[in-house]
């Protein structure tokens, strides 16, 4: 199959979807879902002050810690437009639930996400490929490792990927406020004040309802726990599928169906996953409701088939087993070569540029 053809099954694959009605949405699913995850968030922190001053509090602070994650879901399907024809009504849902509900900046999100969904995987564009002990791209981590610290940490991320993520949920509250400090607009002073007023509602429950060192441990079991269910989230997405050269003119259709893979669906899961897992249909359908992805999958398989595109999927436990093995090997090469390493995905770099050369 030409590359050059791909835009033109794209292009049905398209009308496919929207003459089965896969592109509307969907305002009674989201209504539903909506109130049953506002409700059960809500009942997680009524929960906290029922339980009162006892350890039994960090069982609700594992519930809360999936519950914020379950609002944090229904917030990203705000920022690609899902949910309301309303940019602004989408703009606003994201505010409550970001910023207000779970303390992470919606106006930043969204563009860096936007960003991630235009240039998956290619270094230097995609924002989601960041440095440091858990990179997965081959540009990170073959670059040369020159102190002790950086080759230890090099030689250690595979046994450090799980206690990071636990830190990925302080990370965004962090990045959150940084970015939202440094501006000065009408809108980033509506999301300090939620910000400000999630924190301090936060604060207010917790130390009043527990004692210090309880309170102390009932905000490391939940931030730390809705840093890693948000981190397995996402870590199957694009953890160890194909890396594209810089500055590719590679198609976008096909850019998003090489650089994603789909976990396989089921009720549990795509709700466990927020409906993540069927990630090749989200990107090449990003406004599409997440209720109408699995809808979509038979066509999206017919287009690569056509097409002649792999539509990568798996199990959870194989994604998973991918990106450990991934960073297992580039540890290994690690500690062998002083810190200059491949992850293992320059073959398959080399082979995306090819095709695009």
């Amino acid at each position: 199959m030409e590359i050059v053809e791909i835009p033109a099954h794209y292009r049905l694959l398209r009308e496919q979807v929207r003459e089965a009605g896969l592109l509307d949405r969907r305002p009674a699913h989201y209504a539903l879902r909506m109130v049953l995850t506002v409700s059960a968030y809500a009942g997680g922190w009524v929960a906290v002050a029922l339980v009162g001053n006892s350890w039994w509090s960090l069982v609700c602070a594992a519930a809360l810690a999936v519950l914020f994650t379950q609002v944090v879901f229904i917030g990203h399907d705000a920022g690609h437009g899902q949910i309301f024809s309303s940019r602004r009504r989408n703009r606003l849902l994201g505010l409550v639930v970001g910023d207000l509900l779970c303390g992470v900046s919606f106006g930043w999100w969204v563009p860096k996400h936007n960003a991630h969904h235009a240039r998956p995987n290619e270094p230097g564009l995609d924002p989601d490929l960041g440095g440091g002990v858990l990179a997965l791209t081959a540009a990170s981590v073959s670059r040369p490792t020159t102190s002790r610290a950086g080759r230890i940490l090099a030689g250690w991320r595979a046994w450090l990927f799980v206690p990071l993520l636990m830190l990925q949920g302080l990370g965004l509250h962090v990045t959150s406020a940084d970015w939202l400090a440094r501006r000065r607009d009408r809108p980033a002073a509506v999301e300090i004040t939620m910000l400000v007023a999630h924190v301090a509602a936060y604060a207010v429950v917790v130390f009043a309802v527990l004692s210090p060192l309880r309170a102390l441990a009932f905000i490391a079991v939940q931030q730390g726990l809705f840093g890693l269910y948000l981190g397995c989230s996402f870590a199957p997405n694009h953890k160890g599928m194909p890396m594209l050269p810089a500055g590719s003119s590679m198609p976008s259709a096909m850019r998003q169906v090489i650089t994603a893979r789909n976990v396989k669906s089921g009720r549990v899961v795509d709700l466990l996953l927020g409906g993540l897992n069927h990630q090749i249909e989200h990107h090449l359908f990003p406004t599409m409701c997440r209720p109408n992805l699995a809808r979509a999958a038979p066509l999206v398989r017919a287009f690569c088939a056509d097409a002649g595109l792999h539509y990568c999927e798996t199990s959870l436990m194989s994604s998973y087993r991918v990106t450990l093995s991934r960073l297992y090997g580039s540890s290994a090469r690690a500690v062998l070569a002083g810190g200059s390493m491949s992850c293992g995905c320059r073959a398959l770099t080399d082979t995306a540029g090819s095709r695009v050369a």
